[in-house]
């Protein structure tokens, strides 16, 4: 665990480091073109993703074929890791690029921690329900969850196809 804890902050430091780049299109107010010219505004992204988010729950559930003894498992699993739209204006990119580069690596350290205590949120509610699974189940669970062989892996958030 020390091991990934490293090579985040690495990561962030080095993500740090580019964002005085990034000043130079703070200004920028146009929402970028995705694939093909297409512009998606933010509501629209998240409504598309929670959209996805469902058809796979929906599908780990069908193919999990969940007992009525388990299904309030499922549902507490359900709440506890619903994916939340962020709240709050986005981070002001020529704010961030102002500060000092401690400042900045403070900050990416902060949003490194609230990103752990919700992920570490996630594995209480994973495991409580996951405890509720028959051995096959778990099975179906592993392969079809968080790069398991089944899982989307050319469409996750690291970018690679395969």
């Amino acid at each position: 665990m020390k091991t990934f804890a490293k090579s985040i902050l690495i990561g962030l430091t080095v993500l740090g480091m580019g964002s005085v780049s990034l000043a130079a299109r703070a200004d920028d107010t146009t929402a970028p073109a995705g694939r093909h010219g297409h512009t998606m505004d933010q509501a629209q992204m998240q409504a598309k993703m929670a959209a996805m988010w469902a058809k796979h729950q929906q599908k780990l559930h069908d193919l999990l074929k969940l007992t009525s003894a388990q299904e309030g498992a499922w549902t507490t699993y359900q709440a506890a890791i619903k994916p939340v739209a962020p709240t709050g204006a986005r981070p002001n990119r020529a704010a961030i690029a102002a500060m000092s580069a401690p400042d900045r690596l403070s900050k990416m350290i902060d949003m490194t921690k609230q990103h752990e205590t919700t992920m570490e949120a996630h594995l209480s509610a994973l495991s409580a329900f996951y405890g509720q699974l028959s051995a096959d189940q778990q099975a179906i669970f592993n392969d079809n969850t968080m790069g398991g062989k089944n899982a989307h892996h050319g469409h996750g958030r690291w970018g690679h196809h395969g």
